[in-house]
């Protein structure tokens, strides 16, 4: 690493202030500190340095979405060869849905980047690290067909309109990834709901093998047929329709094995979610009143996009509670809201997004309470002391 070093020491003067391109040096800081660690010290007041930068925390939350990103380029081609009636070997599979999933990846990094570096270098500041998470994030909850100049405009939307305007990275009140899931299911829900959008072939219906609808468990569980659903195993280890990253339950689970051991992500909203999403699934069999409430409770975990949702949506640190009893609220009422606006909703099974979304607006309310609740109970402390 040394000779890369001395490359980057010898061509920096170049972009600093004074420098022939100056007005790059928000880029160069980019590249410079995403290779290594920055060797800035305070020069003032006291300060705690931790071992640890934010580009070093995003790289590991990219790392722990690796499993489900290897997963889904794999079931895309599953469920793409299943619907056509061929046969192919694991590494086919794996190819075919790889060619399909990375230009989305692609697509998302590039759109997402663009914009990051273009704010930085009108601001003047640093770019921020937040969108490697995004740029990973909005393919893996999408569906495999979605136009790629869709990838490019609902990231573009997330990217400006769920963070740039409220002031970058650390400022957003709303997941982006999450917004741009949105953006895209409300502007364009053709290519967002239905059967035929999660495996890729099924919207042009060439080659379809009769009998295959392509449809995920929630949309069956919505149209009434339960008896339809695939069997448990199918879903937890993911081998179902649905979006690129959110059906296996294993590869989530490996990727907050990865969060949790690094302390990256937080045990507590995770947990609370589960918690809130199984309470809300036994009120629902205690009053089931159709076939999708009937539905085991802990099934519920394991359809669609919940455990996903509940690992690397719901504890993104910027948008969630920061308190630690509000941290146990938010994941609760995420996991509550979630599977009610699921099952009462026949329009929309899949209410994880909402909830989330939802929380994310409620997050500050609920940490000022908590804050507020806590100071009160000090002050009646001392109120006592002093009597």
């Amino acid at each position: 690493m040394k000779p890369l070093r001395r490359f980057l020491d010898n061509i920096k003067p170049h972009f600093e202030k004074g420098g022939k391109f100056e007005k790059l040096h928000s880029t160069f800081d980019a590249f410079e500190t995403f290779l290594f660690v920055p060797d800035k010290v305070t020069t003032q007041g006291s300060h705690i340095r931790d071992y640890i930068d934010m580009k070093r925390t995003m790289s590991l939350v990219v790392i722990s979405l690796i499993p489900a990103l290897l997963f889904g380029m794999w079931n895309v081609g599953y469920q793409h060869y299943l619907a056509t009636g061929q046969e192919g070997t694991t590494l086919e599979l794996f190819w075919e849905g790889f060619k399909l999933v990375l230009p989305i990846v692609v697509v998302s990094y590039v759109t997402g980047l663009a914009i990051e570096f273009a704010f930085a270098q009108i601001r003047g500041h640093e770019v921020n690290e937040g969108f490697l998470v995004s740029g990973m994030l909005i393919p893996l909850v999408l569906p495999v067909d979605v136009p790629l100049w869709m990838v490019a405009v609902a990231t573009a939307f997330a990217v400006i309109i769920g963070k740039e305007v409220f002031g970058g990275t650390g400022m957003n009140i709303l997941n982006p990834a999450l917004t741009a899931r949105a953006f895209l299911f409300f502007a364009y829900p053709a290519y967002m709901s239905g059967n035929q959008v999660w495996t890729h072939g099924l919207m042009e219906g060439e080659g379809i093998v009769d009998g295959f609808s392509g449809a995920t468990p929630l949309s069956m569980a919505a149209e009434g047929n339960v008896g339809n659903i695939p069997p448990v195993s199918d879903m937890f280890f993911g081998f179902i329709p649905g979006s690129i990253g959110e059906t296996s339950v294993v590869a989530v689970a490996i990727g907050a094995v990865i969060l949790l051991f690094t302390g990256v992500g937080s045990w507590r909203i995770m947990l609370s979610t589960f918690v809130g999403g199984l309470v809300m699934g036994l009120i629902l069999n205690l009053f089931a009143v159709n076939p999708f409430m009937e539905i085991p409770a802990w099934e519920h975990l394991i359809m669609g996009g919940f455990a996903f949702g509940a690992v690397f949506m719901a504890t993104d640190p910027v948008t969630a509670a920061r308190t630690k009893k509000g941290k146990y609220i938010y994941g609760f009422l995420i996991g509550l809201l979630a599977i009610l606006i699921r099952v009462v909703n026949p329009a929309y099974p899949e209410g994880v997004m909402l909830a989330i979304l939802l929380m994310n607006v409620f997050a500050p309310l609920i940490d000022h309470y908590v804050v507020e609740s806590n100071i009160n109970k000090r002050l009646k402390r001392a109120e006592v002391k002093a009597a």
